[in-house]
């Protein structure tokens, strides 16, 4: 059955309503553990149905956000979301209050109930219009952005089509690109502060009904953090900016060099070398067929996958009017399903894609056995690193890709990946003051994103754009508006894929091993469990950043980078 094959019906929420109260009266009467081990899989069945459909309905209407019907659905979804998870938590007081918990625990994993408990302090009925407001919220920026129009070198360009013109050789056309598309952002400026202003305002409302100081905590909860909180990720922090940002700093001087320029500035940084960034040899079709191979050389495993998601269209890769921005991977559980979108431009990004997001989709893939939903995917700090570990065991591939420019993709992937630490963690310590102080009008948070941005990349200048240097540059990152205080998971993965990176330079099959063994593990333990489960070191514990640091600084420097 191919994807556009797969049937979407829009839940009847009155009959959802009547099947899961009846499962759960069941549930709660039964007076053996097998009968109440019958109702949690009906009551499974129904949550996994809703999650289908209300997953199908988005990707839909991403692919095309001009779709009418879909658009629709979406809003029902928006509105409707909540009250599912008012359903859902009926279920989680349920299970946690149960008699047979012992008996069930057995049978389900204690993890479950540990969850169940979490998600019972993030959510109550009075907040259900809250909820429905910070979706409405949230889709308005996806749409905003989304509906970009820009008037670029003859053509009306979306913003993932402006991304070429911003790693041109000529740095004319990229300080074009940088005013066109900042020129855009400066129309809709208004719109995206009074879009986040009142985005901060409902989170800490939703965050004060449920007894919270303040978001923060409500958010690292609703992540299903439980191993660690805002002290710990306050100590990273302050380890990448002493290990991390002090590389990158060298790194930016090395490129400074190698595109021999005396000053280099913000629109500067896209590009990575003077003869033009690494981009793949060939478009969709052509990538798709040598990522084909690169995955039925790479294991029996990631072999088996790929060809499930080619033959039932599982992947939407190109760009085009009315698709939203991004690229992202996610799981259909009726259809055992992942399902891969991006909007391909041309750039390297286009094979990031075909690892990170195959990365997520493998995962994916490898734990779709599990029959408890909670356990089908990891929190995301563990589910990023089935995706940026992707992006370097596919290393020995990339060469399909970039024929004779391989060993440029490959220092600038490493490159980059360093300054996504710094970037992330940038956008973790701005999330953490605007939430810990929501009063903070909407010049003053420009005011503190600059000068993090002066702390973590204390080399990048703006000429004399006023719109970025006001403190701008963050409103296109839909991570702040529609998934808050997610950035920080993508940092913590990537120390973990370094890990791998080291580990598989020195014994393949173990690393691979390894890799394939969290990624069957799901959802089944907690962050620290899983890391365990696969030999990883701690990135919070102090002095790890420091053992992979030598490695890959022994990487870049064995590279001649001015030749590249």
């Amino acid at each position: 059955m191919k994807f556009e094959d797969y049937v979407y019906k829009r839940p009847n929420m009155e009959t959802l309503k009547k099947d899961f109260t009846e499962a759960l009266n069941r549930f709660n009467e039964a007076d053996s553990v097998e009968t109440k081990e019958k109702a949690i899989d009906t009551i499974n069945a129904l949550r996994l149905n809703f999650n289908t459909m209300a997953t199908l309905a988005n990707i839909r209407h991403t692919i095309d956000t001009n779709d009418s019907y879909y658009d629709e659905e979406k809003q029902f979804f928006n509105e409707n979301s909540p009250l599912f998870t008012q359903l859902n938590n009926m279920f989680y007081k349920a299970l946690t209050n149960t008699s047979y918990r012992e008996e069930l625990e057995a049978r389900k994993g204690a993890l479950l109930f540990k969850e169940a408990e979490l998600s019972l302090k993030t959510f109550h009925p009075d907040i259900i219009p809250d909820l429905q407001e910070e979706n409405r919220l949230a889709n308005d920026f996806q749409k905003l952005l989304a509906s970009a129009e820009i008037d670029f070198e003859g053509e009306t360009r979306n913003l993932s089509q402006m991304g070429p013109f911003a790693q041109s050789k000529d740095r004319e056309m990229r300080k074009k690109a940088s005013r066109a598309t900042t020129n855009y952002l400066k129309e809709n400026e208004k719109t995206l502060d009074d879009i986040y202003d009142k985005l901060i305002k409902v989170r800490t409302k939703i965050a004060s009904t449920l007894g919270y100081e303040n978001f923060v905590q409500l958010a690292y909860d609703r992540w299903g953090r439980m191993d660690y909180g805002p002290k710990e990720v306050a100590n990273y922090r302050d380890q990448v900016h002493q290990t991390i940002v002090p590389l990158n700093e060298e790194l930016t001087k090395r490129k400074q060099k190698r595109l021999k320029l005396d000053t280099i500035y913000h629109y500067d940084l896209s590009l990575d070398f003077e003869s033009g960034n690494p981009a793949p040899k060939g478009k969709k079709d052509w990538l798709v067929n040598h990522a084909s191979t690169m995955y039925k050389e790479m294991s029996p495993e990631t072999d088996e996958f790929f060809t499930f998601m080619r033959e039932r269209n599982l992947l939407d890769l190109e760009a085009k009017k009315g698709k939203a921005g991004g690229g992202y991977c996610t799981f259909l559980p009726d259809y055992d399903s992942p399902f891969i979108f991006s909007n391909f431009n041309g750039t390297k990004g286009d094979v990031d894609v075909l690892t990170h997001e195959a990365g997520h989709a493998f995962q994916m893939y490898m734990s779709r056995h599990h029959e408890v939903p909670e356990y089908l995917s990891a929190t995301q700090d563990i589910m990023e690193i089935h995706s940026m570990s992707m992006e370097f065991f596919a290393w020995p591939w990339v060469n399909l890709f970039f024929e004779e420019d391989t060993e440029k993709y490959k220092f600038s992937h490493l490159s980059q990946a360093l300054m996504l630490i710094a970037y992330g963690v940038l956008i973790d310590e701005f999330q953490h003051r605007v939430y810990e102080e929501p009063t903070l009008s909407i010049q003053d948070r420009k005011n503190v994103w600059r000068d993090l941005e002066k702390k973590y990349f204390p080399y990048k200048v703006y000429d004399d754009n006023d719109y970025l240097e006001r403190g701008n540059s963050w409103q296109t990152i839909m991570h702040l508006y529609v998934v808050p205080f997610y950035m920080i998971d993508y940092t913590l993965a990537q120390v973990c894929a370094f890990q791998y990176w080291i580990r598989s330079k020195h014994d393949k099959k173990e690393a691979w091993d390894s890799y394939v063994t969290l990624c069957k593990a799901g959802g089944s333990d907690t962050f620290l469990g899983l890391l365990d489960l696969a030999n990883l070191k701690n990135p919070f514990k102090d002095g790890t950043l420091n053992k992979v640091i030598p490695d890959i600084k022994a990487y870049t420097d064995s590279v001649d980078d001015q030749a590249l």
